[in-house]
């Protein structure tokens, strides 16, 4: 809905934001790029206040200006919308995957992805049937350089290691938790780069290497099975790492 033309009060950071969203969304809504006259019937606002927050919008390419003069979506608005379009694509993929494992009898399954260079989020999760667990939640940091997907995307993010050099498979025992142990198996998306690690983890007691065997494979088919649905290819390889 177009907002009601108003003068020019100071703005309050709470409402510059509110406007700086207006103006995005008014230039998303249009397909074609839109002039500053149309932005302003669009959103109520005065070609002056168009003009200094638009500049705002520009730095943080989220707008950008057009030769013509006219307006359109900038490159980081492009970027927020793949980031959007892949969350959730990864949610469709990867979560029956993670229910599946766990409906094996396997311990709790999660994927984690690269948060920054210290930490890895666990993105998705599903409990295992279990009476015991670790404790982890979706939504937890976790450390990057300890537990097998933190180790998995450090090898593949952060040092840009291949399958051959990294493996297909990664083992922890009790590293970040001393009671806890976990497998995991990367992810890869369509660009060949890896988008996440699938990993089962739960109390060590229960990881002996009857189970480490059958859930690094699990794991391992669950991970190649989320590669391909995402368009990705598998790594072929002799043996998993």
């Amino acid at each position: 809905m177009p907002h009601s033309p108003q003068s020019e009060p100071a703005t309050d950071g709470v409402a510059a934001v509110d406007r700086a969203l207006a103006i995005v969304d008014a230039v998303a809504q249009h397909t074609d790029p839109i002039t500053l006259a149309d932005l302003s019937r669009a959103t109520g606002f005065y070609k002056s206040t168009l003009l200094r927050l638009i500049a705002s919008l520009e730095k943080a390419a989220l707008v950008m200006r057009r030769p013509d003069g006219r307006y359109a979506l900038g490159p980081y608005a492009y970027r927020l919308g793949r980031a959007y379009e892949t969350t959730y694509r990864l949610t469709e993929t990867v979560q029956p995957l993670l229910q599946g494992l766990v409906d094996q009898g396997t311990e709790s399954a999660s994927f984690h992805v690269y948060h920054d260079e210290r930490s890895r989020l666990c993105l998705l999760r599903v409990d295992s049937h279990h009476s015991t667990l670790d404790r982890i939640r979706v939504g937890d940091l976790l450390p990057l350089d300890r537990g097998a997907a933190g180790k998995l995307l450090t090898a593949y993010v952060v040092k840009h290691q291949g399958p051959d050099e990294a493996g297909l498979t990664m083992i922890s025992m009790g590293e970040r938790d001393p009671n806890c142990a976990a497998v995991a198996s990367p992810v890869f998306g369509p660009d060949g780069n890896m988008c996440g690690a699938i990993s089962l983890s739960g109390p060590k007691e229960r990881f002996t290497a009857t189970a480490i065997k059958k859930m690094s494979r699990l794991t391992m088919e669950a991970a190649a099975a989320a590669t391909r649905a995402l368009g990705g290819h598998w790594p072929s390889m002799k043996k998993g790492g």
